[in-house]
């Protein structure tokens, strides 16, 4: 790497920590109202919901429906089952490796 793309890292760095310090700066000892708290507790999901999706449907710039749609569809039907995570996992890499060799 360069040098460049290393004061960038180190950059992206300072700047991600010193917003969670800025947090709790702002919020310090207080209690949040519970709503606030509520929403906070979803943020988690959401953003990773978010990263499954947009990795799963896009390569670059197009929008693609391949093997990878097929597996996650399996997948979230193995969680929904109420299958261990592990199961669902294996179930989604299975799956789609499974239609990647057919088609």
């Amino acid at each position: 790497m360069s040098e460049i793309s290393w004061r960038l890292v180190v950059a992206l760095s300072v700047g991600a920590y010193a917003c969670k310090v800025l947090g709790l700066v702002v919020v310090g000892a207080r209690t949040l109202p519970r709503v606030v708290d509520r929403c906070l507790i979803l943020i988690p999901a959401a953003l990773i919901t978010a990263l499954v999706v947009k990795d799963t449907f896009s390569v670059g710039q197009e929008l693609v429906l391949d093997a990878r749609a097929v597996g996650v569809g399996a997948a979230a039907f193995a969680a929904w089952r109420r299958a261990p995570l592990v199961a669902v996992i294996v179930i989604g890499a299975a799956v789609t490796a499974a239609v990647r060799a057919v088609g």
